[in-house]
């Protein structure tokens, strides 16, 4: 029998070249995976900060190759991979269609296995491609106006820091409607301007209403009083004092006695409201008169306004306004002489961004005669979402110093220009593009006073479940409190803000500029779609 260990050796030597070659084989495969992987990855940042340069306007199409180039030999440092080449491909925009850039990467790595089996080396590719403009972006700027952003320059820093965002913005679009932004000052209230008087979506009700504190605390000096008699109110009883005729007219003067003779005999018009019995009053103007009739056919008809005492030739009735009676009608201002100033929506509206209906009264915007959308200090009016880049800084320029805190009513505007066809005519957006909308509130107090309440906490509340509705509906909200005092951090701007980047403290005015254009970076990157 003969011998056959000798076999063994020959076949190992005989299957030790493929197993060799497929065990390399699967090493340079790694290798050669490891190389494109890499590269994948620094070509999607490359095209991404591509698209970023190019819709900002930092370079120009002719600048993406070499650009390109640059930042993908900056980001790719796989040690194996030989030969390696990127070529760029810029599409503009046309039309509907979107810009394009689209990179396509190659090399190849020295094989240490395969160039046994005649392979020396192994390519490989990948590409990379990211389109915008597409995505289209609106804006909303709420900026906080009310007294205190006078102190230490902070209305002097928020006008061109504002401003420089507008033109930070503005680069970003390639066509007119790829950016809308819109301006929101508030105070206590905003100021939506007189012209739309004679809009459906103005709730009059509390314009014209009577002062609340009288409507049940009528006083025996109030129901006794006539022409020539004394003022009935003080600041300290009831809120306000007498004017010699509705305090919203011109030429209305502060009175001891109520007039006895001319248009307004007879007339009890309060003046502005102090806030020293209803707080949230404070400086809130009465829209009418009350009227006085005397004798046996005294009578308040069907009106509920009204207050009426004693029998005979001794009775005297109280009529609120006298809408449409020829005799009282001159203690009826009409609409035409609004301020412009509207204050917070009906419970629960005012969290909400339901578009307003004639048919659903809580759904309208209360007008209010807030002394602070008149005078020579008055929050500006709203600036619809636009593109004239010129008419938003000279909006911005504006601004004046004045008023209470009410962010949320800012916030609940801001929304509002965003999207809603009424009160403000957002523009239809077209179904061939995305939409990125965004607020940026600037603030630099605490909430101090909305139509329902003085309480801070009260206010905050009902702000942080606007905010919730906002973010729910796809708003992106950036927050910035202006804190150069000793104000606590605002807890209900860092709960409003999307994450925890998206909340700015500022403790000097100086830092406005900064915050706000590292505010634009974010916007920008939120505009480009990969």
């Amino acid at each position: 029998m003969g011998a056959r260990e000798g076999n063994i050796a020959v076949i190992f030597a005989l299957s030790a070249v493929p197993i060799i070659s497929f065990v390399g084989a699967a090493i340079d495969y790694t290798r050669a995976n490891a190389a494109r992987s890499s590269m994948q990855a620094a070509l999607d940042s490359t095209a991404l900060m591509l698209s970023k340069d190019l819709s900002s306007g930092t370079i120009s199409s002719s600048q993406v190759a070499d650009k390109a180039s640059a930042y993908f030999s900056a980001l790719y440092n796989n040690k194996d991979a030989n030969g390696v080449t990127v070529t760029a491909t810029y599409i503009p925009p046309s039309g509907s269609a979107p810009a394009t850039i689209k990179l396509d990467g190659s090399g190849s790595i020295a094989t240490e296995f395969m160039r046994v089996a005649g392979f020396p080396n192994m390519g490989f590719g990948t590409s990379s491609t990211t389109t915008w403009g597409n995505v289209r972006m609106r804006v909303a700027l709420v900026l906080d106006v009310t007294g205190s952003m006078k102190d230490d320059g902070k209305m002097d820093a928020l006008k061109p820091a504002a401003k420089s965002l507008v033109d930070q913005l503005s680069k970003l679009a390639t066509s007119d409607g790829d950016i809308y932004i819109s301006i929101v000052p508030f105070a206590k209230d905003v100021n939506a301007g007189t012209s739309y008087y004679n809009a459906s979506w103005i709730d009059w009700t509390d314009w014209k209403g009577e002062p609340p504190f009288l409507v049940n605390n009528k006083s025996s000096s109030f129901n006794s009083a006539v022409a020539g008699s004394n003022c009935p109110f003080t600041k300290s009883g009831q809120g306000f004092t007498c004017m010699d005729r509705p305090a919203t007219l011109s030429g209305a003067q502060s009175v001891t006695k109520i007039p006895s003779t001319g248009t307004y005999a007879g007339y009890i018009c309060p003046s502005m409201d102090s806030g020293n019995k209803l707080p949230g009053q404070a400086n809130i103007f009465y829209n009418g008169c009350y009227t006085t009739v005397t004798g046996s056919s005294a009578s308040c008809g069907s009106n509920t306004s009204c207050t009426c005492t004693g029998t005979g030739s001794s009775k005297i009735c109280h009529l609120w306004r006298g809408d449409g009676t020829p005799a009282t009608a001159a203690a009826a201002p009409d609409p035409s002489t609004w301020n412009g100033c509207i204050t917070d929506r009906t419970q629960d509206y005012d969290t909400k961004n339901t578009a307003p209906n004639s048919v659903n009264t809580d759904t309208l915007f209360p007008a209010e005669q807030y002394s602070y959308c008149s005078g020579s200090a008055t929050i500006a009016t709203i600036m619809p979402l636009s593109y004239d880049w010129a008419s938003l800084k000279s909006k911005i320029d504006s601004l004046v110093p004045t008023g209470n805190t009410n962010q949320g009513i800012g916030l609940a505007w801001g929304w509002m220009t965003l999207t809603q066809s009424a009160p403000y005519n957002a523009p239809a957006k077209d179904p061939n593009f995305v939409y990125k909308d965004a607020i940026v509130l600037l603030s630099d107090g605490l909430n101090t006073q909305n139509r329902y309440s003085t309480n801070a906490s009260q206010i905050d509340a009902r702000q942080k479940i606007l905010c919730d509705n906002a973010k729910a509906a796809g708003i992106t909200i950036y927050t910035v409190q202006v804190n150069t005092g000793k104000d606590p951090t605002s807890a209900v701007l860092q709960y409003c803000a999307q994450n925890t980047s998206s909340f700015y403290l500022i403790t000097s005015a100086s830092q406005t500029a900064s915050v706000f254009s590292q505010i634009g970076t974010q916007l920008s990157k939120l505009r480009v779609s990969k």
